[in-house]
């Protein structure tokens, strides 16, 4: 700390916070909308601050210290207190017992993640990051406003939070943006690829941003799933031998 900090990566990060700290506000004043784009604002904060943290190799404890508070408030606190408000509250004590445990799996996540950062901690994280997460949180109020639903008493939602919860604390491996090295060459087809994305984006934001955000979902479980299926396939039977 004596040498000082670098400004612009921590500012991110601190904007990023901001972004956070407004969708609590948004959500308790009942504004979900506002509340979910202000998280996904939060997303784009949080992958600018490491990448240009990386990008000009100022990397401090300090600013990963810092990244992990902002994450949980902005993808903890925030998309749990949307959660509750929007809909989990007419559950009542199951209800808020959700919130919590969003709330608490997060934290732990990023505990998890300091602690093995630079060591079993690859390309890839282990459980699901904590900021998709909360995308895909801010991604479902976003379609469910869309498509002009009532705020909703919805089992879904609820199997969702718990969902969520459990994936950011467990063992499966799930993709990130950090296994994108923007420094070397590319096939063609994946800037096509971006472009028709992009594409997709502009034309309705409010669905895409779901499919892409269920996809991601589904996608890593599926993987997961396909990966411990050949890990079992493969194991000896030893059922029956004396």
């Amino acid at each position: 700390m004596r040498k000082g900090i670098y400004i612009l990566p921590n500012s991110l990060t601190m904007c990023g916070m901001f972004a956070g700290f407004y969708a609590i506000l948004a959500a308790l004043r009942g504004d979900y909308i506002s509340a979910a784009w202000a998280i996904m604002i939060a997303v784009v904060f949080d992958g600018l601050d490491g990448w240009i943290a990386r990008l000009t190799n100022s990397t401090t404890r300090f600013g990963i210290e810092l990244d992990s508070l902002s994450d949980l408030v902005s993808f903890g606190v925030a998309p749990a207190v949307i959660l509750y408000k929007w809909s989990l509250m007419k559950f009542g004590r199951i209800g808020w017992a959700a919130a919590f445990l969003f709330v608490a799996c997060g934290a732990l996540r990023l505990a998890r993640y300091n602690v093995q950062m630079g060591s079993t901690e690859k390309k890839s994280f282990t459980g699901m990051p904590i900021p998709a997460a909360a995308s895909i949180v801010a991604a479902t109020v976003i379609f469910y406003r869309e498509m002009n639903w009532s705020s909703p008493k919805s089992a879904f939602i609820l199997f969702l939070a718990f969902v969520l919860s459990i994936l950011m604390v467990s063992t499966l491996k799930f993709h990130g943006a950090k296994e994108l090295d923007f420094k070397k060459r590319k096939p063609f087809w994946i800037l096509v690829a971006i472009a028709v994305v992009f594409a997709i984006m502009i034309m309705h934001p409010e669905i895409a941003l779901f499919v892409f955000a269920m996809i991601y979902l589904t996608a890593g479980i599926i993987e997961n799933s396909y990966i411990y299926y050949k890990k079992f396939k493969n194991l000896p039977l030893t059922w029956g031998k004396q």
